[in-house]
């Protein structure tokens, strides 16, 4: 049945940066370039219009991207406005958080050297796919469903990853704690006619399953997938949607390139069975309402003086001048980032100057679908207290979207997961989180009220 009032397109655009860029992800001042195309990087959209003339439109990206920074976004979102007249809070600009793209964030500073002429053109060309999805609206019917997708994920926060590492590869694999991990993927498709005009698929888990020493282009597990669907359905434009990661792992991964490489065949056919599974026994869902919003939020952050800055930096420095300290040293190239970032912290603190950006939260309902997005890369407890309160009938949480901030930690792990609590926050210029958990969740169930009451 086709519901006369909605109506849907689709537009992709090929972001796949030049041979030799560097990549983003894995760790400070690694130096890894691209040195091959894997498989193509895409921009690929998806505009929902309801209501005929006048109705309320919005566009969903997805970039096969590590994370763009809100200075991206807000060009993006001009680019589409002056283009179509949307409004900016009805794009949403999501990631699949490839480690295996282009460096397209400078404030992961050391994190991978961006390349400027690339970073400079991209917001074009994200913003041409959402362009082009909403040129291409016309009625459209709407299919969902939840399918089980199993044997990806790992909470590397509760288990050791598998021994033998090629143990994850054969087909029966299952991690010990597989309720701490995604064990579903939701997956949408749009028909127009008979005819799959596109399809969308959400799922949380890292993609690394190359390592800080693969030097291929590539959308991992996920994009991989995407890419080979999208070849079995002539036409049709996939969209990936990254769910909670931020503690899940997939079950292969930091080992040798030519073994990363054949895992990621095996994975991403993995996934893309679960897909092609939820594409075919997807039912038809009604979509008779839809609705966005977006809101700045600022989160707590842990208060320390600027004498706690002063004796960190000292620390960092001490390793710095070190006779034996080596510009090659994990060590070495760590403490780097601690300095230039401590020193720049204590600049802003001696000026009076807060230390604690705001972020964008966003929301949007499709009919019963409820997706909340933000640019942390949340736990998997953080996730199930969110679903635990929206009232989305079928809510889908997502990481990595409009700019990328790096970790919203589970207040119960946080102790132990140093580095997405601690590390990352440094890296990007920022004292640590304080309470992210519970504070995203309230922020999560404003963005609620605002799409559903």
């Amino acid at each position: 049945m086709v519901l006369n009032m909605l109506e849907i397109g689709f537009g992709k655009v090929d972001i796949t940066p030049r041979v030799g860029v560097e990549m983003q992800g894995f760790g400070p001042y690694i130096h890894r370039r691209g040195l091959a195309v894997r498989d193509r990087l895409f921009a690929r959209a998806m505009a929902v219009k309801h209501g005929g003339h006048g109705g309320k439109t919005i566009v969903i990206i997805s970039c096969d991207l590590i994370g763009v920074e809100r200075d991206v976004t807000h060009r993006v979102r001009a680019i589409v406005r002056e283009a179509t007249g949307l409004p900016g809070d009805a794009v949403m600009v999501h990631c699949t958080h490839t480690h295996s793209g282009p460096a397209v964030c400078p404030s992961m500073r050391g994190w991978g050297e961006v390349d400027e002429p690339y970073l400079v053109l991209l917001p074009a060309l994200i913003a041409k796919a959402a362009i082009d999805a909403a040129a291409d609206i016309s009625p459209a019917e709407v299919r969902h469903i939840k399918t089980p997708c199993e044997g990806l994920g790992i909470n590397r926060e509760d288990e050791a990853a598998p021994d033998p590492a090629d143990s994850a590869l054969l087909a029966n694999w299952r991690p010990k704690m597989p309720e701490r991990t995604d064990t579903t993927c939701h997956v949408l498709t749009i028909h127009k006619g008979d005819r799959i005009a596109g399809f969308v698929s959400s799922f949380g888990c890292h993609p690394v399953v190359c390592c800080a020493l693969t030097t291929y282009l590539h959308g991992d597990y996920c994009g991989v997938a995407t890419n080979l669907l999208e070849r079995e359905n002539p036409g049709a434009i996939g969209l990936f949607l990254q769910g909670a990661l931020g503690d899940v792992n997939v079950c292969f991964v930091h080992q040798p390139e030519s073994a990363s490489m054949h895992a990621l065949d095996i994975l991403a056919s993995r996934f893309a069975c679960a897909v092609r599974q939820g594409i075919r026994d997807a039912r038809p869902i009604e979509i008779d309402f839809i609705a966005y919003a977006s809101k700045n939020f600022t989160f707590s952050r842990c208060p320390l003086t600027i004498a706690d800055i002063q004796k960190m930096l000292a620390e960092n420095e001490r390793i710095l001048a070190n006779p034996k300290a080596s510009d090659a040293g994990q060590e070495q190239r760590m403490a780097t980032i601690y300095v230039l970032r401590l020193r720049e912290l204590l600049t802003q603190m001696n000026r009076g100057e807060s230390p604690s950006p705001s972020v964008e939260l966003q929301a949007i309902r499709l009919g019963p679908i409820g997706i909340y997005a933000s640019p942390y890369e949340p736990m998997q407890n953080v996730k199930n207290d969110i679903l635990a309160k929206v009232k989305a009938p079928v809510p889908v949480v997502l990481s990595v979207t409009n700019d990328a901030q790096g970790y919203a930690t589970d207040k119960n792990l946080s102790a132990r997961a140093e580095y997405a609590a601690r590390t990352i926050p440094y890296v990007l210029g920022q004292l640590p989180l304080l309470n992210i958990h519970d504070e995203l969740v309230a922020a999560t169930m404003a963005m609620d009220a605002a799409i559903f009451d």
